[in-house]
């Protein structure tokens, strides 16, 4: 089965924050932490830690990542204060 590819116009907008803010979630400057954002083509982007370098080789075998991805890191406190705010559909 073929994977669903995402085209990244540049009409792409960011809709609304997924879950808790970083300042919510105990940042000092309540500006830079991981987050979470629902966008307008109905896609989430995520802000992480990258770690493609050190997680590439963990993937599982039925797993892999295209050339134009990466692997990034969001902490646990961050997908679940988000989980409240994840669509069913």
């Amino acid at each position: 089965m073929a994977r669903p590819s995402i085209h990244l116009g540049t009409d792409l907008k960011i809709v609304r924050r997924i879950g808790a803010s970083p300042r919510e979630r105990g940042s000092a400057t309540g500006q830079t932490c991981p987050d979470i954002f629902e966008l307008s083509d109905g896609n989430f982007a995520v802000i992480g830690t990258e770690a493609t370098a050190v997680l590439d080789s963990e993937l599982p075998r039925d797993a892999a990542r295209a050339e134009d991805e990466r692997i990034v890191v969001i902490s646990r406190e961050t997908l679940l204060r988000a989980k409240a705010d994840i669509p069913e559909a």
